[in-house]
């Protein structure tokens, strides 16, 4: 990496068999590293919210507004959606906007991501946000035993999905629920007769208590509550779009049931005494996903009726002043209504949506859940003013209750504790509420409620961060130690120093490693014993220890970075100057690279500049041929495109069959080079007997991109028609797909051949899962990746007919022969570009606004009946294509210049850290919820770049293993 002069004696390079042995718990070391830190952000930022130990605080009402509860959620229904009129300008939802302007309150309820269905319905029932340990346990179960609305409830009958209603009531004693199979979740059908299957039950089940008097019993009693799941509008959503004829009647379907349900509780009771509540656990993007935290997704309707809900509230204006009050997702208190709602009149009441679950609690006289951390929505309820600030008070108390847990919990463990001040004195200020209620001053009671529950608010999030900065600091120094570690170990196994050392007698002793080990382990101890004392989680003393081993290394090598840094000293001006030139520029490049995450036209510029200045450094100073300097621009502008392209891909099939021929023609193109070369050209087409399989092997790869673009085109024609895949064509794309990807393992093992062979070989699966422009952007990336080798080619071949280089390689051939060398200064732009080139290949393909944001038709080609594990692996592998194009290229380019992969890969990961870093302080808790969700994307996705290049060197260490390159006599003999 680092010669100053040249020293041909000292170029050669072969590690030794302890040097491989290093690398292999090098890497281990790394990947264990990286999990345990990207963990990290669970602790800091969203550690589990929930604690246990608290008693229940039942509301203190004079009657129970009422008697039993119904709450209807539409999966997937967007606010927009549902209350905005169709083309011929009638409402989709003509009973619910019915009850809207007649009967009760509306509003908008504002979901947080992860807007997906379990932490929306936990949101919904259990009053707090999605608990971060379920991650660890996948998203069907309850990472954690949590209070909800249905565990106060004395009965809870349930019908919906097989993903949802067990979550809530499988280990709930006092409930009757059923679910259909997950067969019926097939998005090639129209979804809506799932919510019809859920009314069906339900109303069987209601018919069948006319029969049965212990069914009718339980039905009579109080504090009833009915939850129906409509998934209708979520699985279309899914397969059809939101915009689609089949989601917006889905929308008319939900109405009809809540309509039927109303009609059927009515009719059956009689009473008056049932509420009702009609919402969503999240929207639904405009191209069929949700996940992240844009208003489609988290803006849904709430509509609430019946027995303790207020009439409409009629408004003489529509200019609603903003008092400066934020939802969750960040949207201001009273925005305006759009016109097309034509809603203006009717008091509009926004809520978070763990607001919903106090006020179902509230209306059927149950405790607020204990974990709830939803404020009461009193606009809602028709209370006496005595109940209404009971009721304010019982949460409030709620949600003091879980501040005092856990200040009671960090007491407990902490040799220092440091309490919530603003909160020292909360019982005087419980006594004044309570005599404020005696003495009947109602309005001053409801003030200081709502003041000491926000302070209740603020203290438990005072605790969630109360070890941010321990944290913090102890994840940064060890990603600092992790790189310093990285730094040292490419120095000493990869570069000239320790042969320089050496030879200079300067070689680090190791005298001192046993003592500097005892002093870490006391380190060690000492930390883990603190940390004991306080009850810290077992991961706190992963996060410590690891780092205390990292700079327990680094203190160890102590001696040797003195030793580099002598050297550095003696070492020419010039030398020092380019150093510092390098490193500046690469953390530049990292630091755009960082921007690009927040803005993807950022890749559009570089490319642009990439093109000009790449062109123009081939044609004046490797001076190779003026086409080489034509394509390398035209590549890298038409690779510059696709970044101004909206990230919700559209879908467009004429130009995925478009791409399909586009790859014929590349593939064309590269087989004449192969028969046409000379000079650098050689260096990638190994000279050797033309192998007459060749030909018939890549006229087979041609013939399977033909079919596959067919099949795109035959398989979707099929689809638009509402029609299941057919099983013929499920057979033919998976088999194309499949026989694709194993050919290219038979191809020449010349560069060129076999990177050629790879490209065909990937292209067939990535048609079949493209909908849009990212099956061009597949061709288009390529061209750039050909390119890159093509340049590094002309520059080696250039620098070889050099005198000095010339020189050089008579003296070790060693640069040319099949031998590595040790790496230089220069050869970090290898690692950069493919840092650069590895993150756009996500952004390339549209799939960046988060982890979130996947295009889940693009895999329906292959399955339409909902398989959420084989659906996700299909659009993990649709991702990782470009992966493996870049690096099998890496690969390639490594073999070529004769350096180090495995030396290039540990600086990948040092670069790719850089940015892990910056991201690590990008993680966001606050403001707008679409940003938290991808910071947090962001973050991910950075770190687990040490595990995916990893994985993907593994992977493409199949196909990349036999590459042969030309050596430099064979290559003279050639071009003679």
């Amino acid at each position: 990496m680092m010669a100053g002069r040249p020293r041909p004696q000292t170029e050669l390079h072969s590690p030794s068999a302890s040097t491989r042995r290093r690398e292999r718990w090098l890497v281990v070391l790394g990947v264990a590293l990286h999990a345990v830190y990207m963990l990290s952000i669970f602790d800091i930022y969203f550690k589990s919210p929930i604690v246990h130990g608290m008693d229940p605080v039942p509301p203190r009402l004079s009657a129970p507004p009422a008697k039993r509860l119904v709450l209807l959620v539409a999966d997937g229904l967007r606010a927009d959606k549902f209350f905005e009129p169709d083309e011929r300008g009638r409402y989709r939802a003509p009973f619910l906007r019915g009850v809207i302007e007649e009967k009760g309150r509306w509003g908008v309820s504002h979901a947080r991501p992860p807007t997906e269905s379990r932490p929306g319905h936990v949101s919904l029932i259990a009053g707090f946000y999605e608990d971060p340990s379920a991650v660890t346990k996948g998203w069907k179960a309850n990472p954690v035993e949590f209070d909800s609305v249905f565990n106060q409830s004395r009965h809870t009958i349930s019908f919906g999905s097989p993903d949802i209603v067990p979550i809530f009531c499988s280990n709930l004693p006092h409930s009757t629920w059923d679910t259909y199979p997950h067969e019926y979740e097939d998005f090639a059908t129209d979804a809506s007769f799932l919510d019809h299957w859920s009314f069906d039950q339900f109303q069987d089940l209601v018919n069948r208590s006319f029969d049965d008097i212990k069914l009718r019993q339980l039905l009579l009693q109080d504090k009833l509550v009915i939850f129906l799941h409509l998934l209708g509008c979520d699985t279309n959503g899914h397969a059809h779009r939101p915009y689609s004829s089949i989601y917006l009647n889905n929308v008319k379907v939900v109405d009809q049931i809540a309509e039927s349900v109303y009609n059927l509780m009515e009719n059956y009771f009689n009473d008056n005494q049932t509420a009702y509540v009609f919402t969503a656990d999240h929207g639904m993007s405009d191209k069929g996903s949700h996940g992240d935290g844009h208003p489609s997704n988290t803006d849904t309707p709430l509509v609430a009726w019946g027995a303790g809900i207020r009439s409409p509230k009629f408004l003489a204006y529509t200019e609603k002043p903003d008092d400066g009050f934020r939802f969750v997702d960040n949207h201001k208190h009273d925005t305006p209504t759009p016109k097309d709602w034509a809603l203006e009149g009717f008091e509009r009441v926004d809520v978070n949506q763990a607001d919903i679950a106090p006020l179902m609690a509230t209306l059927v006289g149950l405790p607020c859940p204990m974990n709830s951390v939803g404020s009461l929505p009193t606009p809602y309820l028709k209370l006496r003013k005595a109940d209404e600030v009971e009721a304010v008070l019982a949460n409030t108390k709620q949600i003091l209750n879980q501040f005092l847990r856990k200040s009671q919990l960090k007491e407990s463990s902490s040799l220092y504790f440091k309490p919530f001040k603003p909160l020292a004195n909360f019982s005087l200020v419980l006594s004044q509420i309570e005599d404020l209620i005696s003495g009947r001053d109602y309005e001053t009671a409801m003030e200081q409620s709502e003041e000491l529950r926000r302070l209740a608010l603020a203290g438990l999030h005072y605790f969630q961060t109360y070890d941010w900065f321990m944290l913090m600091t102890t994840i940064t120094l060890g990603y600092i130690g992790w790189m310093v570690n990285l730094i040292i170990h490419v120095l000493q196994s990869y570069t000239s120093y320790p042969v320089i050392l050496l030879k200079r007698a300067q070689l680090y002793p190791n005298n001192t490693s046993m003592k500097v080990y005892i002093c870490g382990c006391f380190f060690m101890g000492l930390s883990s014993i603190l940390l004991l004392l306080e009850k810290s989680p077992l991961l706190y003393h992963a996060y410590v220890l690891c780092t205390i081993f990292l700079w327990t290394r680094i203190v160890q090598k102590i001696d040797f970075l003195k030793s580099v840094w002598r050297e550095l000293a003696n070492m020419p001006f010039k030398y020092i100057f380019n150093l510092l030139t390098s490193s500046v520029v690469a953390l530049l490049v990292l630091e755009f690279l960082v921007m690009s995450f927040f803005d993807r036209k950022i890749y559009t510029w570089c490319f642009l500049v990439l093109g000009i200045l790449g062109s123009t450094y081939v044609a004046l100073f490797i001076q190779a041929s003026a086409a080489l300097a034509i394509y390398i621009w035209l590549a890298c502008w038409f690779l510059s495109v696709f970044t101004l392209m909206p990230a919700e891909i559209p879908e467009n099939n004429n130009l995925v069959i478009f791409s399909g021929g586009l790859i014929i023609l590349i593939g064309l193109a590269s087989r004449w080079i192969k028969s046409n070369s000379s000079s650098f050209w050689l260096y990638l087409t190994r000279a050797n007997k033309r192998d007459p399989q060749s030909f018939k092997l890549y006229f087979v790869q041609v013939i399977l991109v033909a079919i596959s673009s067919i099949m795109v085109w035959l398989s979707t024609s099929h689809r638009s028609q509402n029609r299941e895949l057919l099983s013929l064509h499920q057979f033919i794309n998976w088999s194309v797909a499949g026989v694709a990807m194993v050919l290219p393992l038979f191809s020449p093992p010349s560069v060129l051949s076999r990177l050629t062979s790879i490209f065909l070989g990937f292209a067939p699966p990535f048609l079949l899962l493209s909908i849009g422009y990212e099956a061009v952007f597949y061709s288009a990336f390529a061209m750039v990746l050909i390119g890159w080798i093509f340049v590094e080619s002309a520059n080696l071949y250039c620098s070889e007919e050099s005198g000095s280089a010339r020189r050089r390689s008579l003296a070790d051939n060693s640069v040319f022969g099949y031998e590595e060398r040790h790496l230089r200064l220069s050869d970090l732009r290898i690692p950069l570009l493919f840092v650069i080139l590895f993150n756009v290949a996500f952004f390339g393909t549209g799939n960046f606004a988060s982890i979130a944001s996947f295009e889940i038709s693009s895999v329906y080609r292959f399955i339409t009946v909902f398989s959420p594990f084989l659906m996700a692996g299909l659009l993990i592998f649709k991702l990782f294509i470009p992966f493996m194009l870049v690096i099998c290229t890496f690969s390639a380019i490594t073999k070529v210049v004769r350096i180090p992969r495995l030396g290039c890969y540990f600086l990948v990961i040092l670069l790719s850290d850089v940015m892990t870093i910056h991201f690590f302080f990008l993680v966001r808790n606050t403001g707008s919820w679409m940003e938290i969700g991808n910071s947090i994307s962001h973050f991910g996705i950075v770190s687990a770049q040490v595990v995916f290049v990893l994985l993907l060197f593994a992977l493409t260490n199949i196909y990349t293993r036999d590459i042969l390159v030309s050596s430099r006599q064979l290559t003279a003999r050639k071009v003679m």
